[in-house]
This record gives C-alpha cells, sequence and structure tokens, in this order.
C-alpha cells in the first residue's frame, strides 16, 4: 500500500513537472521601445519585462525621460526599490500571523536605478490592443516597490484576463517628497517628486504599451493603502490627465494632502541643517541617504515639521483631491473600498457579546459604548460578537466620503465595496492587504496569507473577475454576484465581498457618524 501511495505521489509529480510551460527567451521576446531594443523573456503564453527603467532623476530634480540606448538591453530581472529606511523595511525578526501572511520580499536599493516598471503581456509586436492595468505599490509613501509582496507579480492577471499588466517603482520618503521650492531657481518644481516619478511611468505606457499588446487608451491605474492615495492624487494633478481611463482605490481613499507652506519650509531648513547654502545653488549629491534623514530628524527635533507625502503645491497639485473632488477627473470611473478589519492583524480571540460589549464601553464610555454597540448591530446582525472590537470604521469612513465626493461630481460613477472574507487558517481576519492575492488571481503565490483553502480559490475566480471587469469596462458587475449599482446618495450601494457577496444600501452609515465626529 506505502509503494502504491509513493507511486502515486510520484506520477502526480511527475504531471505537475511535465505539463508545465516552459521559458524561452531570445530574438523572439525583443522590443523595440522608443528608446531602444529590449529583451524579456516568456513564461509559458506570457511575454515577461522586468525592470525597465521608465525616467532618469538627480537627486530632489523633477524626473526626465530615460537615455536613449544602442544594442539590446537585458530586462529579465526586477530592479532595485527606491531607498527606504531599514527601520521601516520587514527585517526578519517579526514572526507575527502579519509578517508571516505577508512573505515581504527584501530586495536591494539604489537611489539613480529606481525609477523601473515591469510589464506582462500576452503578446507582443502585433496589432493587439488590449486593456492595460496600471499597480501602483502601497507602503504609505515611505516603502515598498512593485515586487515587495509576492501575489504583486503580475502574469497570472495578465493570462487569465488578457491584459496587460504594469507595476512600477517610485521615489519615497525623503528622496520623493522633500519639498525643495523654497531654494529657487533649478528647485522651482522640486515638490510632489515620488508622484512625478509615477507621471513620467505612465507617459512611458503611453508611448510605448502599443509594442507590448496594450491599449494606451485603456488604461487603469490602482492601488492599494499608500497606492490608494496615489491613485486618489493622480486624479487630481494635472499632467496626469489623460494617461489613465479609469481608477481604483483600495484601503488608501484620499480627500486631503499636505500643506505646501510647511513643507517648503522644511526643504529650506534641511538644506540650512546641512550646511548648505538655502538658495539654487544648494547641492544635496554629495551626501548619503542616511545623512539626509538624520540630518531631516534634526530638523524636526526643532519643531520644523513636514510629512514625507504629497502637497498641495498649486502646479504639480494644484487642489486636494477630493475636497470636493477634482474636475480633472470627471469623467473616470472608479472602484473604491475597505477591508472589514484593515489594521487589526489579530482577530483569533473568541469573545462572549458581554465581553465585545465591555471591550467597548471601556474603550468609549457608557454612553458611546452603548450606542457604538447598537449601531454595529443594526449594521451587521450576523457578525460574531469579537467583530465589534475589531471593525474598521477609519478607512471605511474615507471612501464613503471619497464615493459621496465623486457622486457630487455628477459625472462618471463610482461602486463601493467591502471586502469580508477572513481566512480560516490564521487570524489575520479581513485585514490590510487581504484582497490583494485575490483581485491579482495570485493566491497561489501568497498561500501563506490565505491559507490556500478551496473557498479562497473559488472566491479569488470570483474577485479578479470584478476587478477584470472594471478595467475592461469600468463597470464591476458580473455573472454570480448581486447587481451591483453606483454609488448614489439615496441608495448608498455597497458590495459585500465574501464567500457570498452581498449588495447592501446604507450599510453602516450610523456606526460611521458615531465613530468620526466630523462625519
Amino acid at each position: 500500500m506505502k509503494k502504491l501511495q509513493l507511486l502515486i505521489l510520484a506520477l502526480g509529480m511527475w504531471t505537475t513537472y511535465a505539463t508545465a510551460q516552459p521559458i524561452t527567451a531570445g530574438a523572439d521576446t525583443r522590443v523595440q521601445t522608443i528608446y531602444g531594443t529590449i529583451e524579456g523573456y516568456k513564461d509559458g503564453s506570457i511575454y515577461t519585462f522586468k525592470g525597465i527603467k521608465y525616467a532618469n532623476a538627480e537627486r530632489f530634480m523633477p524626473p526626465v525621460a530615460p537615455d536613449h540606448f544602442e544594442g539590446i538591453r537585458q530586462c529579465k530581472l526586477y530592479g532595485p526599490q527606491a531607498p527606504q529606511s531599514e527601520s521601516l523595511r520587514w527585517n526578519g525578526n517579526n514572526q507575527s500571523d502579519y509578517a508571516f501572511g505577508n512573505q515581504f520580499v527584501l530586495e536591494p536599493m539604489d537611489e539613480k536605478e529606481c525609477l523601473v516598471l515591469n510589464v506582462w503581456t500576452p503578446s507582443i509586436n502585433d496589432s493587439k490592443r488590449r486593456p492595460v492595468f496600471v499597480w501602483i505599490h502601497g507602503g504609505g509613501y515611505a516603502t515598498g516597490s512593485g515586487h515587495d509582496l509576492p501575489c504583486y507579480e503580475g502574469r497570472a492577471m495578465a493570462e487569465f484576463g488578457d491584459i496587460v499588466v504594469v507595476n512600477l517603482n517610485h521615489r519615497l520618503n525623503i528622496l520623493g517628497f522633500t519639498d525643495m521650492r523654497g531654494l529657487g531657481g533649478k528647485y522651482s518644481q522640486s515638490v510632489n517628486l515620488g508622484m512625478q516619478d509615477i507621471v513620467k511611468a505612465l507617459e512611458w505606457i503611453r508611448d510605448n504599451i502599443s509594442r507590448f499588446g496594450g491599449n494606451p487608451d485603456e488604461v487603469t491605474i490602482a492601488g492599494q493603502s499608500g497606492g490608494g492615495g496615489k491613485v486618489s492624487t493622480l486624479l487630481a494633478m494635472p499632467s496626469a490627465k489623460g494617461l489613465f481611463k479609469r481608477a481604483i482605490v483600495q484601503s488608501g481613499s484620499t480627500l486631503r494632502q499636505g500643506d505646501a507652506e510647511a513643507s517648503r519650509k522644511f526643504g529650506v531648513a534641511l538644506a540650512e541643517e546641512l550646511g548648505l547654502t538655502a538658495d539654487a545653488s544648494a547641492d544635496f549629491s554629495r551626501f548619503t541617504y542616511d545623512e539626509l534623514n538624520a540630518a531631516s530628524s534634526r530638523v524636526g527635533r526643532r519643531g520644523i515639521r513636514a510629512g514625507f507625502g504629497p502637497v498641495v503645491d498649486g502646479v504639480i497639485l494644484p487642489q486636494h483631491p477630493f475636497a470636493p473632488a477634482s474636475e480633472l477627473s470627471r469623467d473616470v470611473p472608479m472602484l473604491i473600498g475597505t477591508n472589514f478589519n484593515e489594521f487589526t492583524f489579530d482577530i483569533g480571540k473568541p469573545l462572549t457579546e458581554d465581553e465585545a460589549k465591555a471591550r467597548v464601553t471601556q474603550r468609549m464610555g457608557a454612553e458611546r459604548g452603548e450606542q457604538f454597540y447598537n449601531a454595529f448591530r443594526k449594521a451587521y446582525p450576523k457578525a460574531e460578537a469579537r467583530d465589534m472590537t475589531y471593525i474598521d470604521t477609519g478607512f471605511r469612513a474615507s471612501a464613503v466620503r471619497q464615493a459621496e465626493a465623486k457622486y457630487k461630481q455628477g459625472g462618471a460613477p463610482a461602486y463601493l465595496y467591502m471586502f469580508n472574507w477572513r481566512p480560516k487558517s490564521n487570524a489575520l481576519g479581513a485585514s490590510h492587504g487581504m484582497e490583494l492575492p485575490f483581485m491579482l488571481h495570485n493566491v497561489s503565490l501568497q498561500r501563506e496569507m490565505t491559507g490556500a483553502s478551496d473557498d479562497a480559490y473559488q472566491l479569488e475566480k470570483v474577485v479578479a473577475s470584478i476587478w477584470l471587469s472594471f478595467i475592461k469596462t469600468g463597470n464591476p458587475n458580473v455573472k454570480g454576484i448581486p447587481t451591483w449599482k453606483p454609488f448614489d446618495s439615496e441608495s448608498r450601494v455597497t458590495m459585500v465581498i465574501d464567500n457570498k457577496c452581498e449588495a447592501v444600501s446604507s450599510l453602516d452609515d450610523d456606526l460611521m457618524k458615531l465613530s468620526n465626529p466630523a462625519w
């Protein structure tokens, strides 16, 4: 019997290897971009190009087009990520379910070579014109890359949806979001540099993606967490207008951005802290990344603070993205949503109704605790008791407000969702990023997060199909889910995505109002 089991196992392994699709490279995997010829490789039916340079940039300067080159440039490896502080990077010491589930990828960092993008496509050098999906990574505006999670790989989505998938790296933190306009001269446009990088990537896509089987007039931008904030911001940037047709914001709805006056003062103070003259002659190139960060900390301790993120500078970003919604994106349909738990990463301990209620009361006080309990039970009558202590209200409130702002604009529709599925193999719940393997059709690459259960693979097909439908048509409705109406001020529909999807009107308005006094 044991020998038979071993034989069956061996045959199964042989079948897996025998049916695996080959990887090839050579002349038939080359594309002539407008800057030169690049060579990728073909992974089964999908052509893959990694580490394509889309721009050049000097420190604290706006990006410019990449250099033209002769010969054939190999694009088979992911490029380096933008420099980011080691204290913010996954370093292997944290053994939490969150760290284990995410399986963060450690990558080399390089300031000069980080402006790269990756492309996956079913065909090249032909007349095909497929929709293009551009994924913008999370990590706030400080960390991350287009490949720091295994599920960011675009191959499966390109194959499943017959689309072109692109993701990218851009400058971050002090290098990407220090405002140097106060120095004048050559620094007069040195603001929101990380966002300017993303626009340069979109311009590269506009100019080159047809050679990769993509349609530059059918581009969807999408991002999660900080990536959602970047998508929100792009919707209000004049330089990005016309570079995309649709937009998806996942757990990153951003209504307002930073204060330009404070950010300008910070850039001047940073130059002075480094011993430089605070004018256009300032040369930051001789300082290491760590020296810049150390100087930044000293400036902050003097009370001059500016968060490293986008600011409303009046030119690159003329207004707050959704306060109200920018007219630049009136005709851009949106898919907007959050996850039920977001930044709660351990929901493993069951609670009785009384225990959960007691925790809420302890946190909010007797009166507000009672109101919260009633509002929660009104919105989620079938939820487990512990859910009332782990539910997200911040991300969700911002998403609803963004959908409202989009609706009030009177242009293209917005569709609102909540991802409510949770794995049984760990205590992560429907935490921040849990939807990523599903919508990217990569549950198999993020098994530690999802548990690789049968229902996870079944849900993957539904969720990936929803995203693909929106990418292709601007409408997320697909077979197998209830009719999904655009958000409006009366019905206020949210699609709850779970093993069984449900379209709910005014899902949790009372809970949101109670949790967000400024609502």
